[in-house]
């Protein structure tokens, strides 16, 4: 491998297009986990033959792409990567925006590694030509029932020469992701603790998660079906009357059952207040008392040892969580600061632990955050693995 302490790396991701919170999170902790480590690194977005741009104050998605440059130059700016990042606009004529413009391309040629982050943007030439490149599933059974299922989506996995999934069980007894071919290996999200601060969390709060009820549609695959949060959900509506605490929602979706969810004692939060901005998105993350959240049903069916970057958000600010079991206690530290539960009788008795020794669950979160999930702690290995396991 060339010298790992100085690798000029580009991460792909979702910014522009996407211009919220939890996905902001989401791939800048790859960008500035990365530079943090030594790399020479870069954030490359591609605008894809088709895809459109969301712009939240509009509330629509289509073909302009301001909102979202502006939006990414203010938070790749406070974090400290203001000037690393551009955006091939392949939907308006190819033309190249951000700091950076067309020197990006340039910038591409001469990478050594590029990191797809779920595997979002296309392989543009001066991508196909980084000697190593990396795709990074977070969104295990999906994507490799897509790969199965769609031969053009296995040409785009297969440009790449290095698999990783946050399926920490791929390939594990029980574990019943497809096996699409490819050779996925474990990583999980990296986060950079310095850029969430923990600090005490209200005992006497709310409980709370930030989710969409049907993110996309079903995938089926030789008879198994795999569903969303919606088929999982509907097990838990009366967690809020068992157990005497204060549940809320930031929902999306138009097919969340607003109503239902209301009657059995949820409080709903408009999505976009909290997540129009990745700092009021923290800040409602740390107003919170913990987590408590459902995982989608592809994730939970096949047990695929998932875990949600956004329950390791919670978890580096301090708050525990209590989230549906997808196979974790292989790969994490379950009981203490990250529980897990079946059943609504597990989940409840996971609520009341925590409500009865708050301090110590809140402190095992952190500290798990710490061991399992800093940036170093994944970025590093996932380097180190690519190059020892790439195929040529």
């Amino acid at each position: 491998m060339k010298g790992s302490s100085s690798l000029r790396i580009i991460v792909c991701g979702y910014v522009v297009r996407g211009p919220l919170a939890g996905l902001s999170w989401h791939h800048l902790q790859y960008v500035r986990g990365l530079a943090d480590l030594g790399h020479d690194v870069w954030f490359y977005e591609d605008s894809g033959d088709y895809a459109q741009c969301y712009d939240p104050s509009r509330d629509v998605s289509d073909a302009d792409s301001s909102y979202g440059l502006a939006y990414a130059q203010r938070v790749f700016d406070r974090v400290g990567m203001g000037e690393r990042w551009g955006y091939h606009d392949h939907m308006n004529g190819g033309v190249w925006r951000g700091p950076q413009g067309e020197h990006l391309r340039e910038i591409c040629r001469s990478a050594d590694l590029m990191i797809n982050v779920s595997g979002i943007n296309p392989l543009r030439p001066w991508l196909r030509d980084i000697p190593m490149r990396v795709l990074v599933d977070t969104d295990p059974v999906f994507t490799q029932v897509d790969i199965l299922n769609d031969s053009e989506r296995r040409a785009f996995a297969e440009g790449h020469n290095a698999f990783f999934t946050f399926a920490e069980s791929f390939g594990r007894p029980g574990c019943s992701v497809p096996d699409d071919g490819l050779h996925w290996l474990p990583t999980r999200q990296p986060v950079v603790t310095e850029l969430w601060p923990p600090s005490p969390g209200p005992a006497d709060g709310h409980w709370s998660t930030v989710m969409v009820w049907d993110s996309y549609k079903e995938r089926h695959w030789q008879g198994q079906t795999w569903g969303m949060k919606s088929r999982e959900m509907g097990k838990f509506l009366d967690m809020p009357a068992r157990s005497g605490e204060s549940f809320e929602i930031v929902l999306g979706g138009p097919t969340a059952p607003n109503e239902l969810l209301i009657e059995k004692g949820w409080v709903l939060r408009d999505p976009l207040a909290v997540t129009c901005d990745p700092w009021t998105y923290q800040d409602y993350l740390r107003n919170s008392k913990a987590e408590f959240s459902v995982a989608k049903h592809g994730y939970v069916a096949s047990a695929s040892g998932w875990f949600s970057e956004r329950s390791a958000s919670y978890m580096a600010l301090g708050r525990p969580v209590v989230v549906q079991d997808c196979g974790l206690a292989d790969h994490l530290p379950c009981g203490e600061g990250l529980l897990v539960f079946n059943t609504p009788d597990q989940a409840l008795a996971a609520i009341q632990a925590v409500s009865a020794d708050y301090a110590r669950h809140s402190a095992a979160a952190l500290e798990i955050v710490r061991s399992h999930f800093d940036s170093k702690r994944v970025l590093s290995p996932l380097i180190e693995t690519a190059f020892a396991t790439a195929v040529r």
